[in-house]
């Protein structure tokens, strides 16, 4: 994700001048692979949640952790591991962050209590964001032209049917493997793939040709130490709020705003100096782009935690298998999925306005969501919810490709990968927070026979999240027409006067 060091080649990246690898199809196989790998764990463990609980005892928090603990650590290296792919060399980087991914899978499979899930998956998180970058750059490394297009267009395939396969397939496998071990093997699957992509990537992916020694200040690590702390500190009373009683704990939301603060005077000293800050503040100052960033933010705070509310509310709540969970969830995917595409054809017509018509979708989709829970009570919920779901993904297909299309429309060629590092960390940031804040509602109100409740307030957090977005939205959208009716004024002066 991050800005390329090295100099342009023949097709704009670090291709060598005698042409493009014969095997670069190959190598790209071997990226998409592990980029399934990395981007499955963001959604294949929901429906693992209920089986973890009961074969390691674990607490809410935890469970919170699992998840919110990936994503964090997932989004806070992406720009670091960008720059030290492109400083020590991609395959270099790639083969690490798979070494360590698969190790760290092992760890998770082999966890004999909540507190070594948690701690294996922040490491599966830190591998995670040690891979993904370099997928982005090699495949700018490798193609050019039309072909750079095409390896895009199935890189975003790939992003699409992992998430909409992860709930199925975890469900899947829990279902063969029983419910007592079915979780662990949730993580033990990326053993086998891992393996492959190892011994594949060591063989196929091309050197970088511009490699060097990395400083420690190009990776920025005080700015990412203060940016992580921070976020920490925002999610911890949410995360805890069952395990600290008392009120003392939402001091910690005095201590993440100094630090947050801390990290923006960091960053904004590091702009122009030696350090690269791990957060380029200058792009923010272009409308489209600080908008786009904090639209998706809260988009994503709000979408991720609907897979960690609906999963434990089917599983523990109606007594579904993983398997029935999955499938309850897999129409918001495939809705996603279907409309993605559609979505990118449209938004070079529509604009802004159709990521806001997406979010509306999503929004009401939600709403009628928690309607049909009500409306179906019991084990019948899973089939009155297919619909509504359905709806809201097909409007989440509106709002991801599209936001990132308009957010980085205006963003400088030099500062790209820059700008799509800063993007996808706050989506995982976002991803974070939004599990920890629905989360915190959802156990505050579970009950003997309080389930459908404890949901229903899960989805109320989820859809603020979602009209907080659109609210964003909506004010890009109105700040467009301004600037339009303003330069088309402009431009009605200067006809006058040179009349």
């Amino acid at each position: 994700m991050a800005r390329s060091t090295a100099q342009p080649g023949p097709t704009g990246g670090d291709a060598a001048p005698d042409g493009p690898d014969p095997r670069r199809w190959q190598a790209l196989a071997v990226c998409l692979v592990a980029g399934f790998m990395t981007l499955l764990d963001v959604s294949i463990v929901n429906v693992a949640l209920p089986s973890i609980r009961e074969g390691l005892n674990t607490p809410e928090s935890d469970l919170q952790w699992v998840l919110s603990g990936y994503a964090l650590a997932f989004g806070l290296f992406l720009i670091p591991a960008g720059r030290l792919g492109d400083a020590r060399g991609r395959r270099a980087v790639f083969m690490a962050g798979l070494a360590l991914f698969t190790l760290a899978s092992a760890a998770c499979g082999a966890a004999q209590s909540s507190l070594w899930l948690v701690i294996a998956r922040l490491v599966q998180g830190i591998a995670g964001g040690l891979i993904s970058p370099q997928i982005s750059a090699l495949i700018q490394q490798m193609f050019s032209g039309r072909e750079r297009g095409r390896a895009f267009g199935m890189f975003g395939t790939v992003v699409g049917i992992s998430t909409a396969v992860g709930p199925l397939l975890g469900g899947l496998l829990i279902q063969a493997a029983g419910p007592e071990h079915g979780w662990r093997w949730v993580f033990y699957v990326n053993l086998p793939l891992g393996v492959v992509c190892l011994l594949l990537a060591h063989r196929l992916l091309p050197d970088t040709p511009s490699a060097t020694r990395v400083r420690p200040r190009d990776l920025d690590p005080f700015g990412v130490l203060l940016l992580g702390a921070g976020v920490l500190a925002l999610l911890l009373p949410f995360v805890q709020a069952q395990q600290w009683p008392g009120n003392t704990k939402w001091l910690l939301l005095v201590l993440a705003a100094a630090l947050l603060t801390a990290f923006v005077a960091w960053e904004s000293r590091c702009t122009g100096g030696r350090v690269q800050p791990v957060l380029d503040l200058s792009l923010f100052r272009l409308r489209s782009y600080w908008l786009g960033c904090l639209l998706i933010l809260l988009y994503f705070a709000g979408f991720t935690s609907i897979f960690f509310v609906t999963t434990l509310y089917l599983q523990s709540g109606l007594g579904y298998s993983a398997l029935l969970a999955g499938l309850a969830i897999t129409p918001f995917a495939l809705g996603s999925g279907v409309a993605a595409s559609i979505g990118g054809r449209l938004v070079g017509r529509f604009g802004r306005p159709l990521v806001a018509a997406g979010l509306a979708m999503v929004a009401l989709g939600l709403a009628g969501t928690a309607l049909a829970v009500h409306l179906v009570p019991g084990r019948g919920a899973g089939w009155a919810m297919a619909a509504p779901l359905l709806f809201a993904g097909l409007g989440s297909g509106l709002v991801i490709a599209p936001n990132q299309t308009l957010t980085l429309a205006e963003v400088p060629v030099h500062q790209a990968g820059s700008a799509g590092g800063t993007l996808q960390t706050g989506q995982r940031v976002g991803s974070a927070i939004g599990i920890a804040a629905v989360g915190a509602m959802f156990f505050a109100q579970v009950g003997p026979d309080g389930w459908a409740d404890a949901y229903d307030h899960g989805l109320i957090v989820s859809v603020a999240f979602v009209l907080a977005a659109l609210i964003v939205a909506v004010a890009d959208v109105g700040a467009g027409r301004r600037g339009r009716r303003r330069d088309e004024r402009q431009d009605t002066d200067v006809s006058r006067s040179t009349a």
